[in-house]
């Protein structure tokens, strides 16, 4: 499959202040892939440099092969969807979307044609008419979208659509761009600081921080086999449980031993030819550490500790208990009847923990 969208050993500096660093990125023609990061990670930084809106000091953009450092904005064959919609007030829904069109000769005809396919699309038929001050966040976040989709363009830029939003409209909005995705087979890049709108939304995941790219991968892959403790962290919610313990070698098995609230010690058994150090950090996240008896496997085993909190979330109850000096989550049954401040047994999947190294922040693999 050729690239649609490469990113080679971009730099992006104002003044002394160093924005984005060695950036490497390859999209395929029909990716989905999303900028995902804290607030000042670089990502929106990154969207504008491949709009052609900031120039980078370092590196190459392509589109579709083509170098872009010297190609204007209007002439990359990108559409953007902005956070703030950016409609024009004094123009009806209908002129919004066929303005862009109007400004580059395209016929009347073309012009009518394309209305139609974007506003029966995006459901807005009966908007056409109104101004956007008459709409609701929802709309003009799909009038914003159909301006893009007439233009039928290489790669779509999205720039968190979806933060003006409420959650219920941003559930719904996600379900609608993922079928947009789906349906015309487009490449875009989307840029997020939620990482749920990450997991549902992406075929690729970049996460960013400070300026770097921490992994990028599917969402699965970021998910399960997180590169770091960072992306361990922001990846996920609850996030994974991040653990700190010892290890003792014995001759066929590693003795892993965590401190517990009451100063004893509990300890699980790693079967697996892993070398790990002495100090670790065990990440395992809540769905893999159950209540005793759910599970009933030789990769599941069990500590016994306190529980701190419990918090009813529908269809499961989290339960939080400390281990290594840590709050950990644990996921439960809707229909749990532990009792805050009584001992349970948790059950951890083995199988399903990573290890990092705590000097390193890194996996160890």
């Amino acid at each position: 499959m050729s690239s649609i969208l490469k990113i080679k050993d971009v730099n992006k500096n104002f003044g002394k202040i160093s924005v984005l660093n060695d950036i490497n990125i390859n999209i395929d023609k029909g990716d989905f892939l999303v900028l995902v990061g804290p607030s000042g990670c670089g990502k929106s930084t990154l969207l504008n440099c491949i709009a052609g809106l900031e120039k980078i000091n370092g590196g190459e953009i392509s589109i579709n092969n083509k170098d872009m450092s010297e190609v204007a904005p209007k002439d990359r064959d990108i559409a953007m969807v902005f956070q703030s919609y950016a409609l024009y007030p004094t123009m009806t829904v209908e002129k919004n979307i066929t303005f862009g069109m109007k400004v580059r000769g395209i016929s009347e005809e073309i012009q009518k044609k394309k209305l139609n396919e974007v506003a029966k699309q995006l459901q807005i038929e009966n908007l056409l008419k109104r101004k956007p001050s008459q709409l609701s966040g929802g709309q003009r976040q799909r009038v914003a979208m159909g301006r893009a989709l007439v233009r039928n363009p290489k790669l779509f830029l999205f720039d968190e659509p979806l933060s003006n939003l409420d959650a219920k409209l941003r559930v719904e909005m996600r379900t609608e761009i993922k079928r947009l995705h789906y349906d015309l087979g487009a490449s875009m890049v989307y840029v997020t600081h939620d990482q749920i709108e990450a997991m549902t939304l992406a075929t690729k995941i970049v996460v960013m921080k400070d300026g770097f790219i921490q992994q990028i991968g599917t969402p699965f892959e970021i998910y399960n086999y997180p590169e770091n403790i960072f992306v361990a962290d922001f990846m996920g919610s609850p996030a994974m449980n991040l653990i700190g313990a010892t290890t003792k070698k014995e001759k066929d098995h590693i003795k892993i031993e965590i401190k517990l609230e009451d100063g004893s010690t509990a300890t699980l058994i790693e079967k697996s030819k892993l070398k790990l150090p002495k100090d670790i950090i065990i990440g395992v996240r809540p769905e893999n550490i159950t209540e005793n008896g759910s599970k009933k496997d030789s990769n599941f085993q069990y500590i016994s500790s306190k529980v701190d909190i419990i918090e009813p979330a529908g269809s499961d109850t989290f339960v939080v208990t400390k281990l290594g000096n840590k709050e950990v989550t644990a996921r439960f049954h809707s229909e749990t009847d532990v009792k805050i401040g009584s001992k349970v047994k948790f059950s951890f999947n083995l199988q399903k923990v990573t290890y990092f190294d705590p000097k390193t922040g890194q996996r160890i693999k």
